[in-house]
């Protein structure tokens, strides 16, 4: 456990996460975080703090109260994507020096044009895929799934970072799930038991029909997220508020197969450093998916990569 140093006078110690889950977005997060409600203390009345990358100056005490309600009794979780945020990973390590943490990996060409559809649902960006691209390297960089690894194993040590990948999660969330919580040293969790998750993930199918809308929208729901106020978001979004201002454009459509092969051509590298530096064979990450491409209902293709990466196949005697 991880208690802060300073508690609120007459109140409970205030506790920190022990286990992150670090993404990177796109992955299922929002799907592992629904199915750990009840059976982990998760941030009161949010999914992402966000606090080790975008409000760090709030001080740990503001990042501390979402964990208000927290008893200690059972594993203290947050996922949230800090997993390509050098920053972040150092700020982690301060402040939860012991920390533990999961991420998930998806095929690098899915996993930059759902990123896109992010951008561009919440008017963060503009223009093509192809644009966005040009004018946002990083959308491309996040991929650098080797790099970014080999920093959280040097910094938490190996056997403390769980290594999964959404084709797992997609193509068998059991086994996946499974995963996930031994690694936390949690009873395991039947989905049958919860049919309202299924196995599906968060995605976004259109465009704003209004970009200035969009803008404002997302202004707003920050706002309110900076003061903490998530019964406020929460709220809006049962409502239809956001859907209404982050929607009704034009479907974001596929990628082509001639993008899906460049990308796959430029990714290829990383690919292959991924390859070695955790011992599995990502060949369904180098073959083209298209028409498929950009979605992530390919089953096929899913399940050849989660048996890949299946922990009985993991190589390294760390991951086993």
């Amino acid at each position: 456990m991880n208690p802060i140093s300073r508690a609120i006078p007459g109140a409970r110690p205030l506790r920190l996460p022990e286990i992150i889950g670090a993404g990177p977005g796109r992955t299922g997060t929002s799907w592992l975080h629904r199915v750990l409600e009840g059976h982990v203390d998760l941030p009161y009345g949010v999914k992402e703090t966000q606090f080790f990358s975008n409000y760090y100056d709030k001080g740990i005490d503001w990042y501390a109260r979402h964990f208000r309600y927290a008893t200690g009794e059972r594993p203290i979780v947050e996922i949230c994507p800090y997993l390509f945020d050098p920053l972040a990973l150092d700020r982690i390590k301060v402040h939860i020096p012991n920390c533990r943490v999961i991420t998930t990996l998806r095929d690098p060409v899915e996993h930059s044009f759902s990123a896109y559809k992010l951008l561009a649902h919440y008017a963060w960006a503009r223009g093509s895929f192809e644009e966005v691209l040009k004018s946002r390297p990083n959308l491309a960089g996040g991929n650098r799934y080797a790099f970014h690894l080999r920093k959280w194993f040097e910094t938490f040590g190996r056997e403390n970072v769980l290594v999964t990948m959404y084709d797992e999660l997609r193509a068998q969330p059991q086994p996946y799930l499974d995963r996930v919580t031994d690694f936390m040293g949690i009873e395991r969790i039947a989905l049958s038991a919860r049919p309202e998750i299924g196995d599906d993930v968060h995605s976004f199918d259109r465009a704003p029909k209004s970009r200035r809308l969009a803008r404002r929208a997302t202004r707003l729901m920050y706002w309110f997220k900076v003061r903490q106020a998530y019964g406020a978001i929460n709220f809006l979004d049962r409502c239809g508020v956001w859907d209404f201002c982050h929607g009704r454009g034009e479907p974001f459509g596929r990628l082509t197969p001639e993008q899906d092969q460049r990308l796959r051509q430029r990714y290829l590298p990383e690919v292959e450093a991924l390859e070695e530096l955790l011992a599995i064979d990502l060949s369904a990450w180098k073959k083209p998916r298209a028409p498929q491409a950009g979605h992530s209902d390919n089953r096929q293709a899913a399940t050849s990569v989660a048996r890949a990466a299946s922990l009985d196949d993991l190589r390294d005697p760390i991951f086993k």
